[in-house]
């Protein structure tokens, strides 16, 4: 049976060990300072018994032993009790729902400082999902008191889409935050973010419509109801003045010069694909008040092609980029000839690793390993390397110079 054995250190702290009955030599064999007494245990230890120092040894176990002089915990001193109560207790031992609730009470007012300072773009964007919401809203109450399922499934679909647009509202303001320790970067490829994710989901819309078109050539009936023409025509309404708001980004194919253009262009798209499927459910209807047979169907296919073409290159650019593809704006030639360079100068052996990436639009960064000859001097291959990239384009690069 073990026995247990409290041991005083120089510096005033408590020791613990443990070591079998028949040991045959002492575990720590601390001195006492002279004129200090050897301090009672009080049975505990750990964080509730202010010790600073712990130490643990089983001398009986052919293993090493574990030894611990120093806690990674740090206990508070009663003086400073009163500094953290009300908040480091709750953040350690409680929920900190508390904390949590101050930050996102700061990021919603952060967002509504920038939408009232912020540009002409975030002050657009902030109106059409308020026009958006309103009528959500009231499609929801008119669908709920009549008890009409197709006006509540149009709501939802709106509300949603509402919420991809909140964020892209949110990636506006945030990406103008400064660096910090943990987004070392900044917060810039959030509006990439923003972007792709408003492709993703009118990509899945696409799949959407094209299953609504099949369905409806299978039961050979409509899905639409004849109320839903007052709602489509109500936020086809809504969807062009969003379309005017973001005119300058209606181009299926655009060249990105920063996020900004990214995130503004899957807005524009993304109100512009609404209108498309609500222009296309008014020709449907209104093609089968004329008597003509699978007009749904017809119109359905057409707006599902349609979203899927406008918004497949958005998905491909915003993709590239948070997979940190080379640049899309240098080709791969350029690169191939820089590293040829390089390696073509007298005192670099070889480059052993070469990496580029676009961060976001308009800022590609890149690292480069080189392998240095003997006796090479390395500042006039930094030099030169810094030029040559930096001539490519490359604002944000890093070079590791070793030596043979």
């Amino acid at each position: 049976m073990a026995d247990f054995t409290v041991s005083s250190e120089p510096n005033g702290g408590t020791g613990s060990s443990f070591t079998s009955a028949p040991a045959t030599q002492d575990s720590f064999k601390h001195r006492l300072p002279d004129g200090e007494t050897q301090r009672p245990w009080s049975g505990r230890y750990g964080i509730d018994s202010g010790d600073r120092r712990f130490s643990f040894s089983r001398n009986q176990s052919f293993k090493p032993h574990l030894l611990r002089n120093d806690s990674c915990i740090g206990i508070n001193h009663p003086e400073e009790e009163e500094l953290w109560e009300g908040h480091g207790k709750k953040e350690f031992g409680g929920t900190g729902n508390g904390v949590r609730n101050r930050s996102v009470l700061y990021q919603m007012a952060s967002v509504l400082l920038a939408v009232r300072s912020g540009n002409r773009q975030v002050r657009r964007l902030a109106l059409m999902i308020s026009l958006n919401v309103a009528y959500s809203t009231v499609e929801l109450m008119i669908g709920l008191l009549t008890g009409r399922v197709g006006l509540v499934s149009d709501s939802f679909h709106l509300t949603f889409g509402c919420g991809l647009l909140t964020f892209s509202l949110f990636a506006m303001t945030a990406a103008h935050k400064k660096p910090d320790g943990i987004y070392t970067y900044g917060y810039k490829r959030l509006e990439v973010l923003a972007a792709f994710t408003n492709a993703l989901f009118l990509l899945f819309m696409s799949f959407s419509l094209a299953v609504e078109a099949l369905h409806a050539f299978i039961q050979d009936e409509s899905e639409h109801k004849h109320y839903l023409i007052v709602s489509a025509v109500t936020n086809l309404l809504v969807n062009l003045l969003g379309v005017w708001f973001f005119r300058n980004y209606a181009r299926v194919n655009i060249a990105y010069r920063k996020a900004e253009d990214m995130n503004c262009h899957s807005i524009c798209l993304h109100v512009l694909a609404d209108s498309i499927r609500s222009a296309g459910l008014v020709l449907a209807s209104w093609l089968l008040s004329l008597g003509i047979e699978n007009a749904e169907v017809l119109c359905l296919g057409l707006v599902s092609a349609a979203v899927f073409v406008v918004i497949l290159p958005l998905f491909r650019a915003t993709g590239g980029v948070l997979l940190q593809q080379v640049p899309a704006n240098v080709p791969t030639s350029a690169f191939n000839k820089c590293l040829r360079q390089v390696t073509a100068l007298e005192d670099v052996s070889e480059v052993t690793r070469s990496r580029f990436w676009e961060l976001v639009p308009g800022r590609a960064v890149g690292s480069l390993s080189i392998l240095v000859k003997g006796g090479g001097n390395d500042h006039s291959v930094l030099h030169y390397v810094h030029e040559l990239y930096h001539d490519l384009g490359i604002q944000d690069l890093t070079v590791q110079t070793d030596h043979v």
